[in-house]
């Protein structure tokens, strides 16, 4: 068990119906909100709930994930679940209105109640049917629609192809969709948004607990700098040496400790300022950090961010307006 962090989560509903609506708008398909690991961490309840009239259905991981969160019941539409979990029964997959993945005649057959989406394999190579068995899938049920968790451009023209190679029926078809917003091509009927979802959405802050100026080499690395603070977050809750910002300045979280991590200061930071590692800084006029940005610093993708750094603290929510 980890020391609490005294963190504060901000999530911007409003923000994330924005930019759900642009979305939409942009590629001029139906978009279907990725939530998985709850919403990124900013909570799949209340972003199921602030999106549900702009978004066509969503998408999870496990289908025990749409189901704890009742997603179906709140918004009345439906889930696509990656993969299936043995835990639960086909009566509480439709009553919570999941759509079960399917990639193999038996899954099909299996998963038939749910209106089951076909999962092709166009390259990723997971929980997705093999081209040498589509036939056989489309075969064991009558589907209406099919993806695939491929992200670049010739995964979904491989989907495109190979469902026209496979069957003479006109089937709703859609790819993993923040990579290729930007590409007319790949929009195909629905797009499948995850990160562009909470794109500026999300700010992480922690309070300052200690301001010192320093007196030659600090901490167990023995880094140098003027003045330096501490913070409670450490590698046991999943941070990172990267940027922050302190007072409106740009920063850098220097060493990180099991459960504390040091900080550069300037001469006027004081203990009880406010770190932030994520969003939006009040006193800040610079960009905010991105994902993106941490990303680089972490040597890790922008998604590990997010869940990695919601969990710092308590969320607070901006509410949307509908």
């Amino acid at each position: 068990m980890t020391t609490a962090t005294q963190g504060t989560v901000f999530i911007d509903l409003a923000r994330i119906r924005t930019n759900a609506i642009t979305i939409g708008q942009t590629t001029g398909v139906d978009v279907i909100a990725v939530v998985k690991a709850d919403a990124y961490g900013a909570g799949a309840v209340a972003v199921a709930d602030a999106i549900k009239d702009v978004v066509a259905g969503f998408y999870v991981f496990s289908a025990h994930e749409a189901v704890v969160a009742r997603i179906g019941l709140i918004t009345g539409k439906s889930t696509i679940a990656a993969v299936p979990d043995s835990r639960l029964g086909i009566e509480q997959l439709v009553e919570h209105r999941v759509r079960q993945c399917v990639w193999s005649a038996d899954m099909a057959r299996l998963f038939a109640p749910t209106s089951p989406v076909l999962s092709v394999d166009t390259g990723m190579q997971r929980f997705a049917c093999a081209t040498s068995d589509l036939a056989q899938t489309l075969h064991a049920y009558e589907f209406q629609e099919a993806m695939t968790h491929g992200v670049r451009p010739e995964h979904a023209s491989d989907l495109v192809r190979f469902i026209k190679d496979a069957t003479a029926r006109k089937l709703r078809l859609h790819a993993a969709g923040s990579t290729l917003i930007g590409n007319k091509s790949t929009h195909l009927d629905a797009t499948r948004p995850g990160l562009a979802l909470y794109h500026d959405a999300v700010t992480v802050a922690l309070p300052l607990i200690e301001a010192r100026e320093s007196r030659g080499v600090i901490g167990y690395t023995r880094f140098a700098s003027t003045h330096h603070g501490v913070i409670l977050a450490g590698y046991s809750h999943g941070l990172s040496a990267g940027p922050c910002i302190i007072n409106g300045t740009p920063q850098r979280i220097v060493e990180v400790g099991m459960q504390s991590s040091f900080v550069t200061l300037g001469p006027s930071d004081r203990a009880g300022n406010v770190v932030t590692l994520l969003g939006v800084n009040a006193r800040s006029t610079s960009t905010p950090l991105s994902p993106v940005d941490v990303a680089a610093a972490w040597n890790c993708t922008p998604q590990q961010v997010l869940v990695r750094l919601t969990k710092l603290g308590e969320r607070v929510y901006t509410e949307a307006s509908h």
